[in-house]
């Protein structure tokens, strides 16, 4: 198969303890190794990209690196036999961004390993408006489902819900029937995510933390963006046999709890690693996010692409916490 004589990529370097990134071109020999080589179509940034292309967290375990830990396009070759050319496919997680080389490009390679094919009517931008948020997102609402949770058994709350998890948690609880209550820090978002299906909106400034070991039982489930204070009042007013999941931290890695939510209401806390997923989870949740979990109002959390040369904005816009639902790069040349 012939291969694009050179292409744009977003790589991050060090130089001298100094991280920083831009635009270069690259070629196919260039990138690291592995068996499948993608056309990209589309990548989204999240907050991870952000921390790593500017140094802000210590993400990269090499350098130089090409940022991205989201692709999504077409085969274009493969020594493996699950995989043909022109396949759909899409990449989230595992190594892609952080050890080998990512999805800030036009061309990828990859192990096959890591390599999803693109579930029926999934087109590769629906699946970066997903991108790992979505997936996390998914994930999240699937082990609370494993773990009991069914609509009409209570509330479910979402933490940073303009967030990429967050505003993709509402759309999917929504579509599957749950009665959400979105929790935001932002005063101006009671619209959008009522659109994208929560019932009710909190503003986080507004919640009573409470200081007691156990506060009033409320939630039948929850997925949580945030950490640290948050995530311990909604594990002290999840409801008797409720859980938790756990997939963020800006709101800090302290988790000040008693052991009173376990042993005496049986609360679960849950954590989310989207990161290394079982193969057969990760192929099942993206299926999933094709048919009952697909939120009605997807369009709505991306409703613009950007391009490679505007994600120093999009990095900084996530690093303020200033970001309504997500960013889809547009990478066809």
């Amino acid at each position: 198969m012939r291969f694009m004589s050179s292409f744009r990529a977003l790589r991050i370097f060090n130089e001298d303890g100094r991280i920083h990134s831009g635009i270069v071109t690259a070629t196919v020999d260039e990138l690291t190794a592995g068996d499948v080589v993608i056309k990209a179509a589309y990548s989204s940034v999240n907050y991870k990209d952000a921390l790593a292309a500017t140094g802000t967290g210590k993400i990269l375990k090499r350098f130089p690196l090409i940022g991205g830990i989201d692709v999504s396009g077409t085969v274009l070759s493969s020594t493996d036999a699950r995989f043909a050319p022109g396949d759909g496919v899409l990449v989230t997680g595992y190594d892609l961004g952080v050890g080998q080389d990512g999805g800030f490009a036009g061309l990828v390679r990859v192990p096959a390993d890591w390599v999803v094919k693109l579930p029926a009517g999934l087109s590769p931008r629906d699946a970066m408006v997903y991108g790992t948020a979505g997936f996390t997102a998914a994930l999240a609402v699937v082990r609370l489902e494993r773990n009991g949770l069914r609509p009409g058994t209570g509330p479910v709350a979402v933490t940073g819900a303009t967030g990429g998890v967050g505003s993709l948690a509402v759309g999917i609880l929504s579509s599957l029937g749950y009665d959400v209550t979105a929790i935001t820090g932002k005063s101006d978002a009671s619209d959008y995510l009522r659109g994208l299906g929560a019932a009710q909106v909190q503003l986080r400034g507004e919640l009573d933390l409470g200081t007691r070991p156990l506060e009033k039982a409320t939630w039948a489930g929850a997925v949580d963006a945030a950490g640290g204070d948050l995530l311990a009042w909604l594990v002290r007013t999840t409801a008797p046999w409720g859980s938790v999941a756990s997939t963020g931290l800006t709101g800090g890695t302290n988790l000040p709890l008693t052991v009173m939510p376990f042993i005496l209401r049986a609360v679960s806390l849950i954590g989310v690693d989207s990161v290394a997923c079982p193969a057969d989870l990760r192929r099942d949740t993206w299926q999933r996010l094709a048919t009952d979990m697909r939120p009605s109002a997807l369009a709505s959390v991306a409703p613009m692409d950007i391009t490679l040369d505007d994600l120093p904005r999009a990095f900084d816009t996530l690093l303020k916490g200033q970001a309504r639902g997500r960013f889809v790069v547009h990478l066809a040349e």
